[in-house]
């Protein structure tokens, strides 16, 4: 219960913040061929580490670039990238990346059945909620209250995220999502990660 009441006032904080993006996706464009080595070209990136951008809430694509320059989200690899990043910058990189559109993956079926339960129901029994209270029933996210789509994403990508945050790491002690999602994935077993990762990089695609 705890976690839940968690989970509604960072939605409510959140909710109350600003847009961080209002960019220009052509000129974003432009701005982004140093990114595509990692994120690729279009922001569909081809080694599994590294997230899919394509199709992601613009302004929660601003609002982790900018935690990534400003220092509050530790990405060695992309600090010294965006350091000399202006606000415009983002919000014209956030906007291409925004516009354009994800691409499909394949899952394990075996995961992707336990990972579908777990995104839709959570585990009653350890206190996990439901994946989809936050990041929407079709993996789509909620842009108003800063969570980002899912569906597609990188299974290795997700599995590391999720790691990385069951041992504590957040994005400032003030960011809201973050804690929330170390609250979660603290009570995450090591199956249950791939079993969703697998499932969300499928989304769902089981027979």
């Amino acid at each position: 219960m705890n976690l839940l009441v968690r989970v509604i006032a960072s939605l409510a904080a959140l909710c109350a913040v600003p847009s961080l993006a209002d960019g220009d996706a052509a000129a974003g464009q432009q701005k982004a061929a140093v990114c595509a080595a990692c994120h690729g070209i279009d922001g569909n990136s081809v080694v599994a580490q590294w997230p899919k951008l394509a199709g992601q809430h613009e302004a929660y694509l601003a609002r982790q670039v900018t935690l990534i320059r400003d220092g509050a989200r530790a990405v060695p690899e992309m600090a010294p990238l965006v350091a000399n990043l202006s606000e415009a910058d983002i919000a014209d990189l956030a906007a291409w990346y925004a516009s354009q559109a994800p691409a499909a993956a394949a899952a394990d079926a075996e995961l992707a059945e336990a990972g579908k339960r777990l995104y839709q129901a959570g585990n009653p029994e350890t206190g996990v909620p439901a994946c989809m209270a936050c990041h929407g029933p079709a993996g789509e996210g909620n842009p108003l209250a800063g969570y980002p789509a899912l569906a597609g994403q990188h299974s290795v990508y997700i599995e590391n995220a999720l790691t990385r945050f069951r041992s504590g790491q957040t994005w400032g002690e003030d960011d809201n999502a973050s804690a929330v999602m170390a609250g979660v994935a603290a009570r995450l077993s090591d199956a249950e990660i791939k079993a969703v990762a697998s499932a969300i990089q499928g989304w769902y695609k089981v027979p």
